[in-house]
């Protein structure tokens, strides 16, 4: 099965890249139809450019916080040398709907 995401550029690029390896979402009524397996198909919001990639595994966590000590900070698109916060999820996350549907941690396959 094909699922269709938008992704901001640098998170695109990383994915692209091979660099990140672990899409962070809601576990809300669009992502809850995911299955290893199933192809994403990102577009990236400024261009239009399209990638398709594999579903691995997925992961549900009650919030961020729990994603975020599962996994290496690479893997979730920080670099190395970089503050790894799950605080900055919070940017695209209501902490309302974040305890409505938990989150989502998507292995993906290049």
């Amino acid at each position: 099965m094909l699922h269709d995401m938008k992704l901001y550029r640098k998170p695109f690029e990383q994915i692209k890249q091979g660099v990140k390896t672990v899409e962070l979402r809601l576990f809300d009524e669009k992502r809850q139809k995911i299955r290893p397996m199933d192809e994403i198909r990102f577009t990236q919001t400024e261009t239009g450019e399209t990638l398709t990639v594999k579903v691995y595994a997925l992961h549900i966590y009650a919030d961020f916080k729990e994603l975020y000590s599962h996994f290496d900070k690479t893997q979730l698109g920080y670099k190395v040398d970089e503050e790894c916060c799950y605080q900055d999820m919070y940017a695209y996350y209501s902490a309302e709907d974040i305890e409505k549907y938990g989150v989502l941690a998507i292995e993906l396959i290049g």
